[in-house]
């Protein structure tokens, strides 16, 4: 099957779309036979998705260590709640659009003296930026609602999709599948931008810097600049991330964006597979369904979901998901997936499949 073989190393920006657009419109239908429960855990999925997409990017192709992501998060929820709260017929586009502005600006703001920094120097920094937000947050009660927050509700279902649905329940499941629906072709758009950037000129750039910076500035690579972009763009995508994750719920607090979720954030990505767009799929899915996961390892040890070791139960998983990952499969469960693959086509060729070539 050497044919096949050669398609897939002449990846095209055609090619690409076409893999988004079957791979989203293959999630929209599965959002047809999913509950309302479901479907709305796969909505926050595809806005944390979007959030590893950037942190991928900004860790495994250009090398830089970021722990300020819950921070960019935030940004983007507080900018997209803060306008939907005062502007509720503005366009939904208008909305997502100024959060990736807004968490992109605020990448910017970080960037600049990150750029100078390395390894834990840089971690310690941004995880400063985002431990920041909250008590900012909370201070400014005027304009973000303080520890109570802002409460919106912008999603409204179109007329034309709730008559697709009818019974009892036909409400609450409208409304469910139509926010999945517009979570997952968010991610969808997201997912092909970022492929795109993966195998740009600034893509390879990226991948210079981060394997070797004194080469690349030989090579005429800004190294800064690029750096900044790096961040620029991770950040937008988690402001982006944040806002959809918020217009989701419907509210933004200081307390959905702690500092442990940029650690959460962090082992998603890794047990996805750093620096691969497959990866932030699976960390979506993994984030979607951990709930359902929780609640079935505490009924089965009989932990009490209210105590603090029921409380912190998802944070136990993670951990040894984690380190179970980091053992036995360093690339996460993409590059399981991309080893297979490999193992499979380096296997000898036997005349039969000569014969089918």
């Amino acid at each position: 099957m050497r044919w096949v073989r050669g398609l897939r190393r002449q990846e095209t920006t055609p090619s690409r779309l076409i893999s988004v657009t079957l791979l989203t419109g293959l999630t929209l239908a599965i959002t047809f036979i999913l509950p309302p429960v479901a479907n709305s855990q796969l909505a926050g999925g595809a806005a944390i998705t979007i959030v590893i997409l950037g942190l991928s990017w900004l860790i495994g192709w250009s090398g830089q260590i970021s722990l300020g992501n819950s921070g960019f998060m935030a940004v983007g929820a507080y900018a997209a709640g803060i306008w939907a709260h005062h502007h509720a017929t503005t366009p939904l586009l208008f909305t997502f659009a100024l959060a990736t502005v807004v968490g992109g600006l605020s990448g910017l703001v970080v960037a600049i003296p990150s750029t100078r920094l390395r390894g834990p120097y840089l971690a310690g920094m941004t995880l400063a930026f985002s431990a920041a937000i909250t008590p900012l947050a909370q201070n400014f009660s005027s304009v973000t609602g303080g520890e109570g927050g802002i409460f919106f509700n912008t999603l409204t279902t179109p007329a034309w999709f709730q008559h697709l649905f009818s019974g009892v329940d036909a409400t609450i499941n409208a409304n469910a599948q139509w926010t999945a629906d517009l979570a997952v072709v968010t991610a969808g758009l997201t997912f092909f931008i970022m492929a795109n950037l993966f195998h740009s000129r600034t893509g390879r750039a990226m991948r210079l810097v981060r394997d070797n910076d004194v080469a690349a500035e030989l090579m005429g690579v800004n190294l800064s600049r690029t750096r900044t972009f790096a961040f620029v763009i991770a950040a937008s995508y988690a402001g982006l991330g944040g806002a959809l994750f918020s217009l989701i719920n419907a509210t933004v607090r200081p307390e959905t964006f702690p500092l442990t979720l940029s650690i959460t954030l962090l082992t998603l990505m890794v047990l996805g597979g750093i620096g691969t767009l497959s990866g932030a799929v699976i960390g979506g899915i993994v984030y979607s369904f951990s709930t359902n996961l929780v609640s079935h390892i505490n009924s089965l040890t009989g932990v009490n979901p209210a105590s603090n070791l029921g409380a912190n139960m998802q944070g136990i998983i993670f951990g040894v998901l984690l380190i179970l990952t980091m053992l036995f499969a360093p690339r996460g469960i993409a590059g399981l997936g991309i080893k297979a693959m490999n193992l499979r086509h380096s296997r000898p060729v036997l005349a039969s499949d000569e014969n089918v070539n």
